[in-house]
């Protein structure tokens, strides 16, 4: 199944906006962060397991055991702070 990856704040400077990324059925938001991972580069540095990083699917927030859909969106950010 494809999937629409995008990307926020300091992964989007890094990464670029958006991709898409072809995926098993039955894969989670954690599957594909270990995909995106697994690319090694910049991926596997900002998204690596000991980062903190914020996930949305189909623009609600989620976490990595929430099963994608064919079309899915996920969203990856850095946790926001605020002053």
């Amino acid at each position: 199944m494809k999937v629409q990856v995008r990307y926020f704040a300091s992964l989007r400077e890094a990464l670029g906006a958006a991709e898409a990324v072809e995926l098993a059925t039955g894969s989670t938001v954690g599957t594909l962060r270990d995909a995106l991972i697994a690319r090694g580069g910049e991926h596997a540095r900002l998204l690596a397991r000991g980062r903190a990083v914020r996930c949305a699917l189909d623009r609600v927030m989620a976490d990595e055991a929430a099963p994608l859909h064919e079309t899915a969106e996920v969203a990856f950010f850095p946790p926001v702070t605020g002053g």
